[in-house]
């Protein structure tokens, strides 16, 4: 099975066949739907939005209507062989509780978001004084749901400060294509940073 946007390839590139996945922030639920189709997992996704809850319900997507800047409360440690949090990050109250909350309820974590760093934010924000707006960052300054933009290198430091390990990292375009450039620059081309992590050792 081949999806349509390859950062949902990369992400189940990433998960282990009949894993134990939750999806935070889950939408109409199709990631969890291509999962189950293509590793056989065993997953829970968290949806706030009642248009989306009704269509992971139609998909047969196992889905709670949740609020996830409530916390994750009601899941034990370690229920979860992955967490994903997909282009959700930016729009969180307190992004770094939920990551420390992805890593109490999963053994490892998966974060998508768009990148601040793009050249073409640097180029309104820097040249034109504006806040930006691009394919992957569509909305104006008032009405945008995004809180917390961060760019990879952001990213990174938040992983350091709080004691965890990046597994794997790549970047895709707005359409979540893969571009000739993207290893070399990846701060300045990526639109659309994903990263997989764990808890790091303690020394």
């Amino acid at each position: 099975m081949t999806p349509s946007r390859i950062d949902f390839r990369i992400i189940a590139d990433w998960i282990r066949p009949q894993s134990r996945v939750l999806d935070l922030g889950c939408g109409d639920g199709s990631l969890l739907d291509y999962l189950a189709r293509s590793k056989g997992v065993n997953g829970y996704g968290l949806e706030i939005d009642d248009a989306h809850v009704g269509m992971c319900i139609k998909r047969g997507v196992n889905v709670i209507q949740t609020d996830l800047d409530a916390g994750l409360s009601e899941f034990d440690e370690r229920s979860f062989d992955f967490v994903i949090l997909s282009l959700t990050l930016q729009a969180v109250k307190y992004p770094d509780r939920l990551l420390r909350e992805m890593l109490r309820v999963g053994t490892e974590g998966i974060v998508t978001f768009p990148n601040f760093g793009h050249w073409r934010t640097r180029w309104q924000l820097g040249l034109l004084g504006r806040m930006p707006i691009s394919p992957a960052l569509p909305h104006e300054w008032y009405n945008t749901p995004n809180i917390h933009l961060c760019t990879l290198r952001d990213f990174a430091k938040l992983c350091r400060d709080e004691n965890i390990e990046v597994l794997e990292s790549q970047v895709v375009d707005h359409a979540h294509r893969q571009r000739l450039g993207f290893r070399l620059f990846p701060n300045m081309l990526g639109e659309i940073a994903l990263y997989r992590f764990r808890r790091a050792a303690l020394p």
